[in-house]
C-alpha cells in the first residue's frame, strides 16, 4: 500500500513537469521542428554562410563568381543527412602496402566533408586486396566501400608498342634522372589514370568523380558538397593546384596534340581554354597542367566521343611508353581544348597538400575554418578565369 503522502509527492511532481513543458513550449516554439526543417530554412537564407556555428554575413559577390550558398549544409549540426546526393564516389587507386598511409588520407577526407555526405568509396588495384586492407578501410567511412581489380589489358603494354625499344628507353630515362623514367609501372598508371579508371565496371553506375590518393591532407572544412556544385553548374573538370610538367616526359605530347587538333577539328571548344596551356595561341606547350593527385570531375565527360578519341589517338602514338606521358598533362590539355570556358573550377577553398606542393587559401573568411599557412601555398594566390 502506498502511503498518502507519496501519492501527493508524485502528483506534485507531475504538475511541476506539465509546468516546466507548456513554458518551454511557449518560450521555445522552433524544438518543434525537425532538424531538416531547420536546415532547409536556412539554406533558404541568401544572407547567411554557414562557418561552424558561426553565422557570418557575406558581400555582394562579383557577378562572374559562382554560387555555393544552395548547397551548403550547416557543419555544426550533427549526424547530418545529405538529402541532396550526387551520383558521386570518391576514387582511388592503390594497392594493399599503401594501407595506413590510406586511412590517413580516408580520414582527413572523412573528418572535413564526408562524414555528413557519406558518399561512397571505389578502390582499384592492379592485383587482389587483401583481407586485412578491406576491413581497415572499410572502417574510416560510414559510406559503401568498392573493391576492384584493375583487368589486364589496362595495365599492360599494348601490342604496338615496341617493348625491347621502350625498355632501352626506360634504362636511359633513369640514367638522366628523369623523375619516374625508368619506372614501368609508373607508365601503367598513368595510362590507366588517363584513359581507363573511368571504363572499369564499378564506375559504371556513377557521373562524378573525387580522386584521392594515399598520403594527402586536406585541411580546411568542406562545409558544401562539391559533387552538388559541379552538378548544379554544370562544370566538367575540378582542380586546386597546377605546376609546370618535366619537359624530358613529354617531349612530343604537344605536337601529338597539334596532330590531333588538326585531323578532328570537329571536337575543339571554339570558346576554349588554350591560352591556359599555350602562350602562343598554340604553337607550343607552355607546360602548365592541373595537378591531377586532386580532381573531382564528370565522368560522362570522360566517356564522351571527343575524349575517348583525344585519348586513343594519344595511346596509339606511344608516348606513354616511348616517353613518359603523365596523366595530369593529359587530363589538363583535354581540359583546356575540348571544354568550353565555364566548365572548368578552381577549387580555390579547398586546402590540400600532395607532397611536396600545398594549397592554402587566403580568403580570411575560409581560413577560419583552415589549419595551414598561406605563406606556404604553392604558385601564391590568382584568379582562374
Amino acid at each position: 500500500m502506498w502511503k498518502r503522502s507519496n501519492i501527493k509527492y508524485i502528483i506534485t511532481a507531475l504538475f511541476l513537469l506539465l509546468g516546466i513543458h507548456y513554458l518551454f513550449t511557449f518560450t521555445h516554439p522552433e524544438g518543434w521542428i525537425s532538424s531538416n526543417t531547420k536546415l532547409d530554412a536556412f539554406l533558404e537564407d541568401e544572407k547567411i554562410f554557414p562557418l561552424s556555428s558561426t553565422k557570418i554575413p557575406i558581400t555582394e559577390k562579383k557577378k562572374n563568381e559562382l554560387n555555393y550558398k544552395e548547397h551548403l549544409p550547416i557543419s555544426s549540426i550533427n549526424n547530418f543527412t545529405n538529402t541532396t546526393w550526387a551520383n558521386g564516389a570518391f576514387v582511388v587507386l592503390v594497392r594493399n602496402s599503401d594501407i595506413h598511409s590510406l586511412r590517413a588520407a580516408m580520414r582527413e577526407v572523412e573528418d572535413r566533408f564526408n562524414h555528413k555526405y557519406n558518399y561512397p568509396w571505389v578502390f582499384l588495384n592492379d592485383g587482389e586486396f587483401s583481407k586485412e586492407f578491406k576491413e581497415l578501410s572499410s572502417a574510416m567511412t560510414k559510406g559503401n566501400t568498392e573493391y576492384g581489380v584493375i583487368p589486364k589489358e589496362h595495365w599492360s603494354v599494348p601490342s604496338w608498342i615496341d617493348y625491347d625499344k621502350a625498355k632501352k628507353i626506360f634504362k636511359n630515362m633513369a640514367e638522366d634522372k628523369i623523375i619516374y623514367g625508368g619506372s614501368e609501372s609508373y607508365r601503367h598508371m598513368c595510362r590507366f589514370e588517363s584513359g581507363f579508371f573511368f571504363r572499369h565496371p564499378l564506375l559504371h553506375k556513377y557521373d562524378y568523380y573525387w580522386r584521392v590518393e594515399p598520403g594527402v591532407h586536406y585541411y580546411c572544412d568542406i562545409d558544401y558538397d562539391p559533387f552538388i556544385f559541379m552538378k548544379k553548374n554544370g562544370m566538367k573538370y575540378g582542380w586546386t593546384i597546377s605546376l609546370y610538367e618535366y619537359e624530358g616526359t613529354i617531349k612530343t605530347l604537344w605536337s601529338t596534340v597539334k596532330k590531333f587538333m588538326k585531323e578532328y577539328p570537329q571536337y575543339i571548344a571554339k570558346d576554349n581554354y588554350i591560352d591556359f596551356i599555350s602562350s602562343d595561341k598554340g604553337e607550343t606547350f607552355n607546360l602548365c597542367h592541373f595537378w591531377s593527385n586532386f580532381e573531382i570531375g564528370d565522368l560522362n565527360f570522360l566517356r564522351s566521343e571527343q575524349y575517348l578519341k583525344y585519348f586513343e589517338f594519344l595511346d596509339q602514338a606511344g608516348g606513354f611508353f616511348y616517353e613518359r606521358w603523365g596523366d595530369a598533362p593529359v587530363h589538363s590539355i583535354a581540359a583546356a581544348l575540348l571544354l568550353e570556358k565555364g566548365k572548368i573550377h578552381f577549387f580555390n577553398d579547398i586546402g590540400y597538400k600532395h607532397e611536396p606542393f600545398m594549397h592554402c587559401p587566403t580568403d580570411k573568411i575560409i581560413q577560419l575554418k583552415c589549419h595551414c599557412n598561406p605563406d606556404e601555398s604553392f604558385g601564391g594566390q590568382f584568379t582562374f578565369h
